[in-house]
């Protein structure tokens, strides 16, 4: 399952560990998350990674994204999934 997730420091790095197999950064602060775990453990799993007060926002994605102007390489991560 995909997720697109936003976290406002800008913090998050791939890759990081927690409940997915892979996570590319679009943007600082805005990813892609590749996992099979639920909503809620990929939340918890990023939540844990941040600042305390930090806004973070995960949703999955019934189908890959359509983007433009997004870090190199993420084109490519997406195609590989």
């Amino acid at each position: 399952m995909l997720y697109v997730a936003w976290e406002g420091s800008g913090s998050v790095a791939a890759p990081v560990g927690g409940p997915w197999s892979d996570v590319a950064v679009l943007q600082p602060g805005l990813l892609l998350v590749d996992s099979e775990a639920g909503r809620s453990a990929v939340y918890h799993g990023l939540k844990d990674l941040l600042p305390p007060e930090t806004p973070l926002l995960v949703g999955p994605l019934a189908d890959d994204p359509k983007f433009s102007r997004m870090a190199p390489g993420t084109t490519a991560w997406l195609r590989d999934r």
